[in-house]
């Protein structure tokens, strides 16, 4: 079978220099994306520092408070007297 990562005419397996006249966030910006890229690949583990994941969402909290929680719930008793 043919991979396309075998071939090196493939455009997508030619490698991606950095052009260093980019300021910080930019060249971070296309760093990220390019392990989001690698990312992809099958079987291939890219690795993102904690900054990178947080960025990404990673680490988002989207959790109902203890509060919500509570209030949202059908089961619990409308006064301490009684139940529903």
């Amino acid at each position: 079978m043919n991979n396309p990562a075998d071939d090196e005419t493939n455009p997508e397996m030619i490698p991606v220099i950095l052009d260093p006249a980019l300021n910080d966030r930019e060249m971070h910006r296309q760093v990220i994306a390019l392990k989001l890229f690698d990312a992809q690949t099958p079987e291939f583990q890219a690795e993102f520092d904690p900054d990178e994941a947080e960025l990404l969402g990673a680490f988002r909290e989207e959790a109902l408070s203890e509060t919500d929680a509570l209030d949202s719930s059908i089961d619990q008793p409308e006064s301490a007297e009684g139940g529903q």
